[in-house]
């Protein structure tokens, strides 16, 4: 069992009463965590796709996977079939392990880092927010890297409330910046 999974035994009890919680299966759970970046003006190097794909499957410890447009966009000058973007979803212990990393390894590296904001909620009790570059994860070695690029990250509760999943991410270690927002 990952460290984060056993963290996340041991704050049941405290979530479920913080929460108000009488039924067990109600408590909040990490369910997947979706690693995403968008390709732009880059998805027209089959070379930095590769790359980029490469990247993420090493944080994430899975095989990510290269998303392509459904519609041609004239304004945004994508065309039907060409790559988009770049896109993991994890779930179990490979979830639980890339947390852990996320939080105690890769977000402390980031300079000048002061937490997370606090407004990624999205009123349903998931969280969302985005990283400048991929250089603070310990497995990627800048020589590989052709072009740094960052990355959204979009943590999905099993919960309806934003109260509920602000409590769940702060029991286990994620670090939200001090004061309102």
């Amino acid at each position: 069992m990952s460290r984060m999974k056993q963290k996340y035994n041991d704050i049941v009890p405290a979530l479920r009463e913080e929460c108000g919680i009488e039924n067990p299966m109600q408590t909040p759970k990490l369910e997947k965590i979706v690693i995403s970046v968008g390709a732009g003006e880059e998805g027209k190097d089959s070379k930095l796709i590769a790359n980029m794909v490469d990247t993420i499957s090493l944080i994430a410890g899975q095989k990510a996977v290269v998303v392509n447009a459904k519609k041609s966009v004239a304004g945004f000058k994508a065309r039907e079939g060409a790559p988009s973007g770049i896109r993991v979803t994890l779930r179990g212990e490979n979830m639980y392990n890339f947390f852990d990393k996320l939080v105690s390894i890769a977000l402390p590296r980031v300079k000048d880092f002061r937490g997370t904001p606090r407004k990624g909620f999205d009123g349903r009790g998931n969280y969302n927010f985005g990283l400048q570059e991929q250089l603070m994860f310990p497995e990627v070695e800048f020589d590989n890297i052709i072009k740094t690029h960052g990355m959204n990250i979009t943590i999905v509760t099993s919960t309806e409330s934003d109260k509920e999943g602000f409590a769940l991410l702060e029991k286990l270690g994620m670090p939200f910046a001090k004061g309102r927002n």
